[in-house]
Parts: C-alpha cells; structure tokens; sequence
C-alpha cells in the first residue's frame, strides 16, 4: 500500500481520463486483489420490491465484496450519515473477523487505498459504457446531466416504444421520457 502514498493518487473523479488510466496500468501491476460487483439495471429496480435505498443496496455490495477477498483491513466510504453505524452494520455481517475497519466520509480523499478502488471502479464503469457504444452507437456518458445520454434515450424510447435493457426503469430521467415520449404527458398535465 505504501506505493499509492508515493504516487499520490487521488479519488478518480479529481483526475482527467489519462491520469486515471496512467494509475489503473500501474495498480494493475501492484494490486494484491481486487474485486468488482457489476449491478444490474434489474437489480437496481427490484430494490424497491425489497424495500431498500441505493445506499442499502451499495452496503450489501460492500459486505459481498469485502466477504469474498477477505482483507485484514478494511478502509470504506461510508454510505450512511452515520460513520461508525456503517462500520458497524459492515462488521456485523462479515463471515470473518479483520484486525481494522475504517469507515469514513470522502474516504476516496482520505485514503489512497480508497482513491486506487474508486480508480477501479470508474474505469471499469467507462469500459461498460465503451461496450454498450459497440452495441448501440453514440450513448453519451450514461450520466443523468448528459445532453447526449438523454437524446440516446429519449430516440431509443420514440423508436422501440421501450427503454434499452441497460437502462434502470426508477431512474428519474427515464421516467420523465417516457411520459413525454410514450404517454404524452407534459409537465402541464401534473398541474
């Protein structure tokens, strides 16, 4: 770990693209483990069948990961107002004991060990978003404030009278096109 200190990494959404994948070559090589949970559109929806929030959610993607590689110590970024509370509720389901659990806010600022897994992370999100560009051509970003994300969408929705199956039907965007593309509601109608 002490190699993330001298190359002072930092939490990815504070690098440029280049930077990012200049650090990803380097933890590729470094990395002792590492370990992804992809989630599905479907997953995200079926959340609320469950009754769960995102931050629910993320926290049961954390337990699942820090399970399976099984680290002596544990930095996280908490997903709960409470610290300590998430640390906690982290630690009360793992099937093994670590010396450390560190849980704190902005964690990818204070940790480096946590900046190289946002790192991960981001570029394993851009190379989802590189293969769907394959598939079905210019997409945008996938972020919700991207003109051409939603452009995709609102075509993809007036020409197969759907959303894309990589799309998650809670998403507020998406909801919004479809009441103006498919139900023909504007803003007006709610008024």
């Amino acid at each position: 770990m002490d190699f993330l200190y001298e190359l002072e990494i930092k939490d990815s959404k504070k690098l440029t693209k280049k930077k990012r994948q200049g650090f990803l070559e380097i933890l590729k090589i470094n990395c002792h483990s590492h370990a992804f949970s992809i989630v599905s559109p479907k997953e995200i929806d079926a959340r609320y069948e469950n009754k769960l929030s995102l931050n629910q959610l993320e926290e049961l993607k954390i337990k699942s990961i820090i399970n399976e590689l099984k680290p002596d110590i544990i930095y996280i970024d908490a997903a709960d107002v409470n610290e300590e509370r998430f640390g906690q509720s982290i630690l009360n389901t793992l099937n093994f004991r670590p010396k450390e659990l560190v849980s704190k806010h902005k964690a990818d600022d204070l940790f480096p060990i946590v900046s190289a897994a946002s790192i991960l992370a981001k570029e394993m999100r851009d190379y989802l978003i590189d293969e769907l560009k394959k598939k079905y051509g210019p997409i945008g970003s996938g972020y919700p404030s991207d003109a051409k994300t939603i452009e995709f969408l609102r075509n993809y929705i007036r020409i197969h009278k759907k959303i894309p199956s990589f799309a998650r039907k809670s998403w507020r965007t998406i909801k919004k096109l479809l009441d103006e593309e498919l139900y023909n509601r504007k803003i007006s109608d709610y008024l």
